[in-house]
């Protein structure tokens, strides 16, 4: 850009609430450095879009996934399309005539915000759970027996609530994320800047919480949801509250997987390592909220702060995915290994333990994560099973004959 460019685009800043109220004496270099970031995470933002968009669209269109996995593409595809444009809406809140009236204060949307990153969240958990169930799917369809005696162990009753735990953990992570969002929006993390308490005790007075300044409505109606989606000080407090349970939550979750003798028997040991790698990032996650606060909010504390809370969530997405029990290609292993023992020669229930060729069992179910586009091959790649099959179980000179090759 040119010295006339960065004069017109500075100008433009000029004009707005932030600059008048809270920038006044920003000069041009200063402003340059708030433009490139800006600039490029809106850069960053369209090049992540297309580089699962593009992609998507040829496998859809190609039909190299099923039916299924396409209707999960073109929804997260659709979820980064809506990110953009909660994008641009969260920063047209800050642009608003209403911040100059007195006691405004220029900022985005605190709601706009959350839901920003709210859906951004949401589209990358829906990323990685697809991707972690593909990769799964295709462990166990290449090694049917291992997979079916731990898709078995896995179905244990013992589990079953150390599952749902795991579920329930997930969503409370995402809830203290969220709230995060609200004191970030409100920059409720400028007050209070100590830990564990707040001002003369662990809590602000009742009268701080739940004051009637922000409340819109003459009967005081919106008393309480207005004070904890807009004061600052009760959004911290709920920040507070909502963290130590997920902190304590996650410790719980851990000793019960520890110290229960049943529940350590059947967890695993993928499963034991990603509740402890949940423990490690719920500590550090911990240590960087209680930093981020007391240093006054410095941005590359609160920047790591927040990657902490996406990387914490990734440990229980992929904890999740280790415990969960994927019905539908548990059905495929079980006809992979029946058809294995059905083609055995001579009646015999031997079955390799490890098959090469998965296609075909990821086509026979449309339940299945991924799909190819086989049909009109299946009986070729039937007869490449059979064959894979008889090299390892029937006698050389039938599979000599087979395939063409002269017996000696």
């Amino acid at each position: 850009m040119s010295e006339s460019d960065w004069e017109s685009e500075f100008e433009k800043y000029r004009a707005s609430p932030e600059f008048k109220l809270l920038n006044p004496h920003m000069t041009i270099e200063e402003f340059k450095k708030i433009y490139f970031m800006e600039w490029g995470h809106r850069l960053w933002g369209r090049f992540v879009g297309l580089s699962f968009v593009l992609p998507a669209i040829y496998f859809v269109s190609r039909r190299r996934v099923s039916a299924n996995m396409s209707l999960r593409l073109l929804g997260i595809s659709g979820l980064i399309g809506f990110q953009g444009f909660l994008g641009w809406y969260m920063v047209k809140s800050g642009l608003k005539d209403d911040l100059f009236a007195p006691g405004s204060h220029p900022r985005v949307s605190q709601y706009r915000l959350t839901a920003h990153l709210g859906a951004a969240f949401v589209c990358y958990t829906a990323m990685l759970w697809n991707g972690l169930s593909i990769l799964r799917a295709n462990a166990l369809l290449s090694h049917p027996t291992r997979g079916h005696s731990q898709l078995q162990a896995l179905s244990s009753p013992t589990l079953s609530l150390f599952r749902k735990s795991v579920m329930g953990l997930a969503i409370l992570v995402f809830i203290t994320v969220m709230s995060g969002g609200l004191v970030a929006g409100l920059d409720a993390g400028m007050i209070y800047n100590e830990f564990p308490r707040m001002g003369l005790g662990l809590t602000p007075p009742k009268s701080e919480l739940f004051s009637a300044f922000y409340s819109r409505r003459e009967d005081q109606g919106d008393l309480w949801w207005r004070n904890m989606l807009e004061n600052p000080s009760l959004v911290q407090l709920d920040h507070r509250i909502l963290a130590t349970t997920t902190f304590t939550t996650i410790l719980a979750l851990w000793a019960y997987s520890r110290f229960n003798p049943r529940v350590r028997a059947a967890l695993p040991a993928n499963g034991r390592k990603g509740m402890l790698g949940v423990v490690h990032l719920a500590f550090l996650q911990v240590a960087l909220g209680i930093s981020t606060l007391i240093y006054l909010v410095p941005t590359h504390l609160a920047a790591a702060h927040q990657a902490g809370s996406l990387a914490l969530l990734t440990g229980v997405v992929v904890l999740g995915s280790r415990v969960w029990i994927p019905r539908a290609t548990w059905k495929i292993v079980q006809k992979r290994i029946k058809m294995v023992a059905d083609a055995g020669m001579g009646g015999s229930s031997r079955a390799p333990h490890h098959v090469p060729n998965v296609r075909m069992a990821q086509v026979e179910s449309k339940g299945s994560p991924i799909g190819w586009k086989a049909k009109r091959h299946e009986e070729g790649k039937r007869l490449a099973d059979e064959l894979e099959i008889m090299k390892k179980m029937g006698p050389p000179n039938i599979v000599r004959r087979v395939s063409g090759a002269k017996p000696k």
